[in-house]
């Protein structure tokens, strides 16, 4: 549940803040009405957009059964934590930039028609990815707990209005930009999490061999079938018994993490 809570709260913040930006601009144009009506407008459209993406979702999985259809979970969780990852890294290279790239393009939008158009596309791929996101994490998810899951989105969501009206009002040690670095964090908790399953999957499946299975025992200090443990192998992808394959699969997701961090960190104090 709490995977759930913190990436529907992200992507939802992310939407919420390239409508802020965008309202904010409105307000200094003459006619700023029909182009209000246009950020609307895209939101109602990109909403829609990122629907229909998850209805096409389950679709395409009723089609599948068996072997196939665990092929196809496997790939869409690998898929969600490998986007996860790289949507982190795209937003510490161009969050600094976003307000300034989108008053841009909002400049250069014809009309209220254009500002519809900015404002689907960026609501419809924080959907998109949300969409992407909670299908790997609620793959096993049924009956009681989809509702709880469920339950977490809704709380995630209202979590971004609270987070952004905070943050809008000028809350005293609150601002976007530690809001983001704390939730990247969490964002790449849970691509490790995700990737655990994936590598589960495989080895489950033999696609890959596990090596060293397990390489140590630490049940008997913190089981992964209840209680703390349980919301670690969840929320982080703690395993009591690791394969090699997994440890190894671990050190080069967060090995790749920390390189493409410092390049872009080296990059923006050059730029600077």
């Amino acid at each position: 549940m709490l995977n759930v809570l913190i990436v529907v709260w992200r992507e939802s913040l992310e939407a919420m803040l390239v409508i802020g930006v965008l309202l904010a601009w409105i307000a200094r144009q003459q006619e700023p009405l029909p182009l209000r009506r246009g950020v609307w407008l895209g939101v109602v459209a990109g909403v829609g957009l990122a629907a229909a993406l998850g209805f096409a979702t389950f679709v395409v999985e009723s089609e599948f059964a068996g072997t196939s259809l665990e092929v196809f979970q496997l790939l869409m969780v690998l898929f969600a934590a490998g986007l996860i990852v790289q949507m982190v890294l795209w937003m510490r290279s161009h969050g600094r930039y976003m307000k300034r790239e989108l008053e841009t393009q909002a400049g250069r939008a014809a009309g209220a028609w254009g500002i519809a158009a900015i404002t689907a596309l960026a609501v419809a791929r924080e959907g998109a990815e949300t969409v992407v996101f909670l299908y790997g994490l609620g793959i096993e998810a049924s009956g009681g707990r989809f509702a709880m899951l469920a339950s977490a989105a809704v709380v995630g969501l209202a979590c971004a209005g609270a987070t952004a009206w905070l943050v809008t009002r000028g809350a005293r040690y609150l601002n976007y930009r530690t809001v983001f670095r704390v939730s990247e964090i969490l964002l790449l908790l849970i691509a490790g999490a995700l990737l655990a399953n994936g590598i589960d999957r495989a080895i489950a499946m033999d696609w890959l061999p596990p090596l060293i299975d397990p390489v140590w025992n630490t049940s008997w200090l913190l089981s992964d079938n209840h209680g703390i443990g349980r919301l670690a192998a969840d929320f982080i992808g703690y395993r009591a018994r690791p394969s090699a394959t997994l440890l190894i699969a671990y050190t080069f997701l967060w090995s790749f993490v920390f390189w493409r961090r410092g390049a872009i960190d080296r990059h923006q104090r050059v730029a600077a």
